[in-house]
């Protein structure tokens, strides 16, 4: 069964600390994982805290989730597996799709 939650809407200036601190009233905390910006290194305003076992999870689901942290209304929901992000080499890349011009009526051409 799966013990990891992701806790969103926290705080920028938040630390794991903190997070395992305010979850350990839940229950065992095995681990928190802050999510941070890759070039800059702020916060992302979210994480996940993994907990001991089911019924710590579900315990912290129902203690704090809305739960307001610092003035923030946290987020709190069982963890979706990552998804993979690697290209699928089929011309399908990511972002925004290609296409000529700006938008508006095509001209023919003459």
């Amino acid at each position: 069964m799966e013990t990891k939650l992701y806790v969103g809407n926290l705080p920028f200036d938040t630390t794991e600390e903190e997070v395992k601190e305010l979850f350990d009233q839940a229950g065992e905390v095995k681990s928190v994982t802050l999510i941070n910006d890759r070039f800059s290194g702020q916060s992302k305003g979210f994480g996940f805290v993994e907990m001991s076992d089911q019924e710590s999870l579900q315990k912290a689901i129902s203690m704090f989730e809305g739960y307001t942290f610092k003035d923030r209304q946290l987020k709190v929901n069982i963890a979706r597996p990552k998804e993979d992000r690697r290209p699928d080499f089929k011309g399908n890349r990511g972002g925004r799709g290609g296409g000529g011009g700006g938008g508006g009526a095509r001209r023919p051409r003459y």
